[in-house]
Formats: C-alpha cells, sequence, structure tokens
C-alpha cells in the first residue's frame, strides 16, 4: 500500500500557510516532500519530515534543474499527484519602505520573479512526466496583491502574483489535455507570524471583519488537488473574507 500513497510536492514549507497546508495532507495521509530556502527545523509541526524536505534556493535558477532531479529522486513511484506553489518572497525597499517602482532596481525585480513565477514554471515543466503518471493538480499561491496596489506588499511581489495568475490559466490549457488540472489560490490579509504592522486596520474594510486563518488557506489547497475537485482547473480562488469585492 506504501506504493499508493499520494505525495505532494510543497514549496515554501517553513511557516504559515505551508505549515497549515503539510499538516492537512498529512492528516489525510498523504506524503508530503517540503521544499524552502532553510534546513529542516526541529520545531516544525510534522514527524518523519526530515527525509522528505530539501533545501533549495528557488531564485537560484541556473541551478534549479539539477535541485528537480534530486526531487525526482524521492519519487521512487515515478508519480507526483499535487505541486503546490507556495514559495513567494516580497522584499522590502531602503530602510524597511514598500518595496515601489521608484525605488527599486531591475536585480530585485529579477530575484522576486525568479522566485514567485519562474520557479513554478520550472517546477511544473521538470515534473511533468511524474505529474501525468498521476493525474495530478497543481495550485498556485498568488495574492489578492495581484489584483490590485496593496499597501504592505510590494510592487514586484504583486506584479509577480498577477502573472502567476495569467500562468495558472496558460498552464491550465497546455496541461489539461495530459490530465493534470492546474488552479490558484489568491489569499488575502492570513493571521500568520510574518503580518505586517498595520493588518489589524485592514479589518474594518474586510467584509467577513475578520482575518482569515491558514488552515483555511490549507483547506482550500487540499480541495483543489482532492477528487471532489476533479472537474475544476483554470481557475483562481479568492481566500479573502469578500476583500477583492
Amino acid at each position: 500500500m506504501a506504493d499508493r500513497q499520494k505525495v505532494l510536492l510543497l514549496t515554501g514549507a517553513s511557516r504559515g500557510i505551508g505549515h497549515a497546508t503539510v499538516k492537512r495532507f498529512s492528516a489525510a495521509g498523504w506524503r508530503v516532500l517540503t521544499v524552502s530556502r532553510q534546513a529542516f527545523s526541529e520545531y516544525c509541526p510534522w514527524e518523519g519530515g526530515e527525509k522528505d524536505h530539501l533545501q533549495i534556493d528557488l531564485a537560484d535558477i541556473e541551478a534549479l534543474p539539477k535541485s528537480i532531479e534530486r526531487i525526482r529522486e524521492k519519487l521512487p513511484g515515478g508519480a507526483l499527484h499535487a505541486l503546490v506553489n507556495n514559495a513567494g518572497i516580497s522584499p522590502k525597499g531602503p530602510d524597511g519602505a514598500r518595496f515601489n517602482t521608484l525605488n527599486s532596481r531591475y536585480a530585485d525585480w529579477l530575484h522576486v520573479y525568479n522566485v514567485n513565477l519562474f520557479a513554478p514554471l520550472m517546477l511544473a515543466q521538470g515534473l511533468f512526466d511524474e505529474l501525468v503518471a498521476a493525474k495530478g493538480a497543481i495550485v498556485n499561491v498568488t495574492s489578492i496583491a495581484g489584483g490590485h496596489v496593496h499597501p504592505f506588499a510590494g510592487s514586484a511581489y504583486g506584479t509577480s502574483k498577477a502573472a502567476l495568475s495569467a500562468l495558472t490559466r496558460e498552464m491550465a490549457s497546455d496541461f489539461g489535455p495530459f490530465g493534470v488540472r492546474v488552479n490558484a489560490i489568491a489569499p488575502g490579509e492570513i493571521d500568520t507570524s510574518i503580518l505586517s504592522p498595520g493588518t489589524e486596520d485592514m479589518i474594518k474594510d474586510i467584509p467577513l471583519r475578520r482575518l482569515g486563518r491558514p488552515e483555511e488557506v490549507a483547506s482550500t489547497i487540499y480541495f483543489l488537488c482532492d477528487a471532489p475537485s476533479s472537474y475544476v482547473t483554470g481557475a483562481e480562488v479568492h481566500i479573502n473574507g469578500g476583500q477583492h469585492v
């Protein structure tokens, strides 16, 4: 039965939504391969995760093909049932200012786009055969910042997430004939340890009048990777308490 266990590859697994996603899939019996820039932490809330953790810098696009080979070595059955592209970076400008179109350099933008846009594409391309073998699903984590100017998220982050939304549609069209579904989720203000100061003040503008919880995001990701969503592809689910309306 072990060889029939479903496998998830999750990037950006070291905190927040990533942690909640690991717990949600693990509780359902999935094997979870995690990817982050950091080594596996002894404080991560799941057992046996160290052997299934890969320390990979997704910004290093040149090294990513070799990293994909390392991932493939952890898939002895040759099947990947879900790829969740959760990793994302949003740097600050000088002295902690919002990173905008006036205080930023090309190199900074390229770094953000490598992690937020190009790495998800390359992972999906590099693991295409394994995804097809499992008739798997891809979930790209975009953001409410991809749809409008956000007070905290920077310009490179917001535009990279808008591009990732468009990429999701393109991938859904290309991967669909091979039985692989591609969707996105767009979280709003989620209550994690990395909230920017001032986020609490935004609650009054959210119709549900509260922040989202990481487990609510993780449950939506799970739905998009599971059988009940078997005819859903090319969609972007807003998880923001109605903040986008």
